[in-house]
């Protein structure tokens, strides 16, 4: 199964982890996108970390993050800097999403 969750807030970090880290266990894709305050999760090391995790994939906002001034700098080239469009292909490839 492949997951899609919507980070669009910055309320439910330790919900989120847990998520991922399950469904990954289980052996299911996991694909976020981070928007609006969700993009401040960027500064988070647990939230950051977890698209080290195989059959994770990671994706923001960048107008979002700009118009936070949300550090974007030193974060991995795995996580991609993106636009809405990126959300877009998550709600389409994934068998359920998540708003969070």
């Amino acid at each position: 199964m492949k997951l899609g969750i919507l980070v669009n807030t910055n309320d439910h970090l330790p919900a989120i982890v847990g998520i991922v880290r399950s469904a990954t266990r289980k052996g299911h894709e996991v694909n976020l996108f981070a928007m609006d305050d969700g993009t401040r999760l960027l500064e988070e090391k647990p939230f950051v970390s977890l698209i080290e995790m195989p059959g994770v994939l990671m994706s923001y906002c960048d107008h979002s993050a700009q118009e936070l001034n949300v550090k974007t700098e030193g974060l991995s080239s795995s996580i991609e800097r993106s636009s809405q469009f990126s959300n877009a292909r998550m709600n389409h490839t994934s068998d359920k999403v998540l708003v969070m």
